[in-house]
């Protein structure tokens, strides 16, 4: 859980400092342990992870930053990490609701 600590950290960091001016992209997906690219079909592998991960990575365009997090701290990873998307959802700019209605009447 350590490595997903300090990927929490540098993601706090990113936000601060993306919150004037910047965006933040964040990305989720399954891992399998593998660093290489999956063989053709002529050639079947058959590999079995022995535990289910994500990656989770973040960008700022310039700076990125990623972890893997196993079955095992998917919970306390998950607190960790909606607490932080709570703390940092404040800079977020609101929808123009006129800008939705002159579209729907000119259709």
């Amino acid at each position: 859980f350590r490595a997903s600590v300090d990927f929490l950290t540098e993601l706090t960091r990113l936000f601060q400092k993306c919150r004037t001016i910047g965006s933040v992209v964040i990305t989720l997906k399954k891992y399998d342990g593998r660093t290489k690219p999956v063989p053709r079909k002529g050639h079947p592998e058959t590999y079995e992870p022995a535990d289910n991960k994500c990656l989770v990575r973040a960008s700022d365009g310039k700076t990125r930053i990623s972890t893997v997090v196993s079955s095992k701290e998917v919970i306390k990873f998950q607190m960790a990490y909606s607490n932080l998307l709570r703390a940092h959802m404040d800079g977020l700019k609101k929808k123009d609701k006129k800008s939705k209605s002159k579209k729907t009447k000119a259709t």
